[in-house]
């Protein structure tokens, strides 16, 4: 009987000390991630319609689905083919792999190519990677 109290009192204090490491480090990597948030406030929601919260670090199908915007429309704007390794990379890395000598190129055209889709209007010609592009690169 006592060899069993003594067990199970063992048991109830090694489970104590794995639950106060998990969660020293749970606490841990909370206060590392204090102020890294890349939404820099709320996400933007699904049926978004102002462009101002399209972020450079987003992706063609996570823009698609939040402004409701077919993917193959957006990806036509920016004359970039529709290809899975393309839908997997930030609007930052496309910018840096087709445009790396016009900075913010995508996310003006992305942003222009989802307002004349919102206002069914004929889209901003395709930007053809290599050549300059006249649109402003400067977010207001």
């Amino acid at each position: 009987m006592k060899k069993q109290r003594i067990l199970t009192f063992g048991l109830i204090l090694v489970g104590m000390v794995v639950v106060a490491f998990f969660g020293m480090n749970m606490i841990r990597s909370f206060k590392r991630m204090n102020g890294h948030n890349p939404f820099h406030g709320k996400p933007p929601t699904a049926n978004q319609t102002d462009v101002e919260l399209i972020r450079d670090w987003m992706t063609i199908p996570y823009i698609s689905e939040t402004y409701e915007v077919p993917p193959d429309a957006l990806f036509f704007g920016l004359g970039i083919p529709l290809e899975k390794k393309n839908g997997k990379k930030s609007l930052l890395q496309l910018n840096e792999e087709y445009f790396p000598d016009q900075p913010g190129v995508i996310l003006t055209q992305v942003k222009d190519s989802i307002k004349a889709f919102q206002n069914e209007t004929h889209p901003p010609e395709p930007l053809i990677p290599g050549e300059s592009s006249s649109l402003s690169t400067k977010s207001p």
